[in-house]
């Protein structure tokens, strides 16, 4: 019983005894994971989504938000914005000291005042800027899009965007932007399949082709979605746009598994049909937000520059205060004195140069706006329009920036013969003039294509030509005509393309042949494919590359037209003439046997067919003349012809082919099918079943493509070449069309190579690589992504000064993300100023990287155009953006700076000498609203009023561009010319203090009179001195000041003696005095401009 007591008494004082060892770390555990929960960033997981079932777990809303702030943070937020500048911190403090009554000086106001109106200006424009983003924002997250139902009677309703979530399944229609990233389950196309594009979000200008999961693209219709117990397993959220890994499973069955095939990532454009997804990700976790920075508050160089300033005037005041205090002697309260002295010459760092520099880029934004040479210019982020001055490296993307993405057919090279846009109908009459020799052999109404249905005794079913060998005697004697219709046919065959319908403009899609009659009874050969009402019809195609696109146009523009294609078949139209001179269609029919598609290893797309008609097989290969030329047979044009081609800046193409009997073809698919079967070395041993076609081809052409420039890109990229700003091209697109865009556009000068990095993978190879660059000079680079990253890794420092030592740069095969880097390298490494230019959503990072981000508003979206701090509707307009509107924003800023700070130790200057002469007392010289109307009514409009002073005129700017490469040496404000002022300023308040002090003769307030009077005409002058070009407004400024001061001397009777003001000996002591002030400064400055003029007089 004790025991039992004992231990029970004893147990208690144990737990008591632990209580505070247990649980103050309890505590602060549970804070911990408290804050760990509400700010830690939030954890990417993978994610199991059932079909037609709500979701359980939370994800990110989609939405597209580009705002720098919300309603909690945005007060604080500009706050601290704002007292990061040592200027405005500097004047809270001095604000905030004048609630103690011992330090006040002078009335509240003339502290609060200013301080309170910066800030309401600074908070008012920050506050315009982010809800005009918000507005752009909302715009694009309220565009509405098909959700499916169960309930609803259309089986779907209109959601936006923004209200869509994971598990919802949507439908895309053509042409219409993805809102969110989906794994495809239905398509409108039977095969499963859907082309996108994808510019917006890797710079491709290639449609990519993705395929629905095959169990979902059986069903019937989209509703049967609801009726299946499918889910669908994704993998965490990741930035890696070429990749995904997914599954698949349906009642239970096997799992099938899903690629980046099966996706639809967001901002992708859907180019043709509709298409079913199931939404996986949203918001930041998509694909494309993930390779997106998030938006920052972007700081002028001129800001920062004026920010040091501001530091060094502060010392001056501490200096100048302690100097005040030795003399006067550290006996009493000193401390208190000394702040008081602090107080007194506060005024040497003017709070008015805030607001000043603020309304000025108002204004610099508001011109760049309204310039009708670059209309349709709009300013997003009106704090840096300083930066556009500065400018030393521009970073542009290629598609949609410099290009249109346009392909245009240029020029065909046939050997012996070339054509081009003025001899191209040649090749449509030699094709017309050789159809009757084509059609000779064929049978109205037999062959391959079958008889369609006869409805009317008056109708004529079209001709289903049966080919034969055309030829096929003597090869070494071609009739003439022969090379353009072999190059023509093997254009309109060796290819991906599949002509596209649109059901709004009656277009099928069904290879059957049909009978239509027309109005009137007369007949009218037609085919289902696409209805033949009219022969002006253009017909529409897709493709995974725009140039086969372009190819395929040019051939039915010549007389041969891809009407039809199915995975097995390709038929094409010809025209030939009737007796009578009217076009009659016939049409040609191709089995497809083997397709060998384009990549980048390969360079080269090949396929084989067999002519319905005639059962010849034909083996047609194209590609790049690097690999071609040895494929083909020997010839002595081909590498001279496409080197022309390329200085030309065309995409080359080199056509060829083979003709294959039965034998050798069964031979060659005996072994494909064997390589395709392969489980080790598949892709090798197919490559190699391939490559034993590839032999002794016979050459039939040189094809040349142009991606068509954007209107102006050519001298745009030559001015800023002039004006020593370095332009590097970025870009997702292959090696070979950027090079070739590099060319036609002349990023690449006249006189500069151009050096391709090959492909590196290991430390040695870059090694080398770099070494055979750097024996380069003054060539141009080109270098892919992943030999970018390569270098970086191992030789970043060398790469670099290698790089930025180019007259050019071109980085192809880029990801958005690799784009930001680059800018960010460039910044670190230079120190010198960037500008970003793009139209698509892959380029938001870059944009928002460099110091001023440029954005395009491209024809698949406005998301660039958003997220920069300056919307453009061509490359064009960057040139006159940087070389006039920089040019006159950098130098506009730097005078009218380096003058408000000019205007502030002047007066301090007066106060030093005043106090220094009056016994070292704190007493200020002008007392309350002198010292306010000093800044704001008496000089504020004529200082203001240097923000319309330009120094040359814009055509003088952009003719010689020049003028420009001075800028970014900084030379406009820089410590130099900082101390130059103060100079000026210690003088001029010298003599107008001692001026006045010397003249003076019974009174204090004549002292007051004399020398505030003398300062307002210094200033004024002193503007008009500064002044290089005179505009009504700057005159009208300076009238409207002088006249506010004589009003304000007949009024302010505290301040004035009215009868000494009207007194002739008040008059001459001001003049004196003034005139002593400012006449040794016109007369250095007459000097200066005769003996060693600017640049930019010299051609004025």
């Amino acid at each position: 019983m004790d025991d039992a007591s004992q231990s029970s008494a004893t147990t208690p004082m144990a737990v008591r005894e632990n209580i505070p060892l247990i649980n103050r770390p309890r505590r602060r555990w549970y804070l911990f994971s408290c804050w760990r929960k509400w700010f830690a960033p939030r954890e990417l997981r993978a994610r199991t989504v059932h079909l037609g079932r709500a979701t359980t777990e939370k994800f990110p809303p989609n939405e597209i938000r580009n705002q720098k702030y919300n309603v909690i943070t945005f007060l604080p937020l500009v706050l601290f914005e704002q007292f990061r500048f040592f200027l405005n911190l500097y004047f809270l403090l001095m604000a905030l000291s004048q609630f103690i009554p011992d330090i006040r000086i002078g009335y509240p106001y003339t502290y609060w005042g200013p301080l309170g109106f910066v800030l309401m200006v600074t908070i008012g424009r920050e506050a315009v800027d982010d809800l005009r983003r918000h507005q752009r924002d909302h715009e694009v997250n309220s565009q509405k899009y098909k959700r499916l139902t169960v309930n609803e009677t259309p089986g779907y309703e209109m959601v936006p965007s923004s209200k869509l979530k994971v598990g919802d399944m949507i439908i895309v229609e053509k042409n219409e932007r993805v809102p969110a990233d989906l794994v495809l389950l239905r398509t409108s196309d039977k095969s499963g399949s859907v082309f996108v594009r994808t510019d917006q979000l890797d710079g491709e200008t290639d449609w990519k082709l993705r395929l629905a999961v095959p169990l979902t693209q059986k069903l019937n219709k989209d509703s049967d979605l609801f009726h299946i117990d499918a889910n669908v397993y994704i993998e965490k959220p990741q930035n890696d746009i070429h990749s995904f890994i997914g599954t698949f499973s349906m009642d239970g069955g096997e799992e099938t598994g899903l690629n980046v095939e099966n996706t639809l990532w967001a901002n992708t454009v859907v180019a043709a049909g509709t298409a079913t997804g199931i939404v996986i990700y949203t918001g930041c976790e998509t694909r494309s937000v993930m390779n997106n920075s998030q938006p920052r508050s972007k700081v002028g160089l001129l800001d920062m520059e004026i920010n040091g300033l501001t530091k060094v005037l502060f010392c001056a005041v501490l200096g100048l205060s302690l100097v005040m205090m030795m003399l006067k002697g550290f006996s009493g309260p000193w401390y208190r004195y000394m702040f008081r002295f602090v107080l007194l010459f506060s005024y040497i760092i003017p709070i008015s140069l805030r607001v000043n520099l603020d309304m000025g880029k108002a204004f610099y934004s508001w011109q760049m706006q309204n310039d009708p040479e670059i209309q349709g210019t709009v300013v997003r982020s009106t704090t840096i329009p300083e930066e556009l001055g500065r400018i030393s490296y521009v970073l542009t993307d290629k598609t949609g920036t410099l290009t249109q993405n346009e392909m245009v057919f240029k020029k065909i090279h046939l050997g012996i013969v070339s054509h081009d846009n003025d001899t191209f109908h040649h090749i449509g009459q030699i094709i017309q003039t050789l159809a009757p020799t084509i059609l000779a052999q064929s049978a109205p109404g037999s062959g391959g294509g079958g008889t369609g249905n006869n409805a009317s005794g008056d109708q004529q079913p079209p001709l289903i030509i049966q080919t034969k060998p055309m030829y096929s005697g003597n090869r070494m004697r071609h009739p003439e005509g022969w090379r353009e219709w072999e190059a023509v046919k093997a254009l309109a065959l060796c290819h991906n393309v599949t002509p596209i319908t649109d059901e709004d403009d009656n277009k099928s899609v069904s290879t059957s042949s049909t009978y239509t009659s027309s109005a009137g009874g007369s007949t009218s050969p037609t085919k289902s494919v696409i209805n033949v009402e009219s022969s002006a019809m253009e017909h529409q195609y897709q493709a995974s590359s725009p140039d086969e696109i372009a190819l395929v146009k040019w051939t039915a523009e010549v007389g041969l037209t891809l009407i039809a294609r199915d995975i097995n078949s390709m038929t094409l139209q010809m025209k030939t003439r009737k007796s009578k001179g009217e076009l009659q269609d016939g049409m040609l029919q191709f089995q497809i046997l083997q397709v060998f598609p384009f990549t980048s290893e390969s360079k080269r797309m090949g396929i084989i067919v067999r002519d319905s008609g005639s059962g010849e097989i034909t083996f047609y290969l194209k590609g790049a003349d690097v690999v071609m030329s040895s494929i083909v047979q020997y010839n002595d044009w081909l590498s001279e012809e496409s080197g022309n081609m390329a200085r030309e800046g065309l995409r080359t193409l080199v056509v060829a082919k083979k003709v294959l009997t039965d034998e050798q073809y069964n031979d060659f698919e005996t072994r494909i099918s064997a390589a395709r079967l392969s489980v080790s070395d598949r892709v090798a041993k197919v490559a190699a079943v391939i490559e034993s076609l590839e032999r002794e081809m016979e050459l039939l052409c040189l094809t040349g493509v142009e991606d068509r420039l954007q209107e102006g890109v050519r001298p745009t990229l030559e001015l800023l070449r002039n004006a020593g700003v370095r332009v590097w091209m970025l870009t997702g697109d292959k090696l070979e069309t950027a090079c070739c865009i590099a060319k036609s556009s002349q990023l690449i000068g006249r006189n500069q190579g151009l050096h391709v990095l090959r492909s590196v993978s290991t430390r040695t190879e870059a090694h080398v690589e770099l070494n055979n660059f750097r024996r380069k000079q003054g060539h141009a680079l080109v270098i892919s992504g992943e030999s970018l990253e390569v270098c970086l890794q191992y030789y970043r420092p060398e790469f670099l000064e290698l790089a930025t030592a180019s007259p050019a740069v071109v980085c192809c095969r880029c990801s958005p993300t690799q784009k930001a880097q680059v800018v960010q390298l460039i910044q670190h490494h230079t120190g010198k100023r960037t500008c970003a230019v793009g139209d698509g959503g892959n380029d938001v990072s870059m944009i928002q990287q460099a110091d001023a981000g440029v954005g395009i508003e491209g024809r698949e979206g406005r998301q660039a155009s958003l997220a920069g701090d300056f919307s453009i509707p061509q490359f064009s307009h960057i040139a006159k953006l940087l070389l006039v509107h920089g040019r006159r924003s950098y130098k506009r800023s730097a005078a009218l700076s380096q003058f408000v700070i000019h205007r502030g130790l002047i007066i301090t200057t007066l106060q030093a000498v005043f106090s220094a002469v009056f016994y070292l007392s704190s007493v200020a010289l002008y007392q309350g609203f002198l010292m306010v109307g000093y800044s704001t009514l008496y000089t504020m409009f004529p200082v203001f009023s240097l923000v319309l002073d330009q120094d040359i005129t814009s055509t003088t700017a952009v003719t010689y561009p020049e003028l420009y490469k001075d800028l970014s040496k900084g030379r406009s404000l820089s410590y130099k010319t900082f101390f130059i002022w103060v100079l000026i300023s210690i003088y001029q308040g010298g003599v107008i203090m001692y001026g006045a002090l010397i003249l003076f003769e019974d009174e204090f307030i004549h002292i007051v009179a004399i020398s505030f009077s003398a300062l307002i005409m210094t200033e004024l002058i002193m503007v008009a001195l500064t002044v290089r070009t005179w505009h009504r407004l700057m005159v009208l400024a300076e009238l409207f000041s002088l006249a506010l001061y004589l009003v304000s001397l007949a009024v302010l009777h505290e301040y004035f003696d009215w009868e000494f003001i009207w007194s002739n000996e008040f008059l001459w002591k001001v003049s004196i005095i003034t005139l002593v002030s400012c006449l040794p400064l016109y007369i250095i400055k007459f000097l200066r401009k005769k003996c060693s003029p600017p640049s930019y007089l010299k051609l004025s």
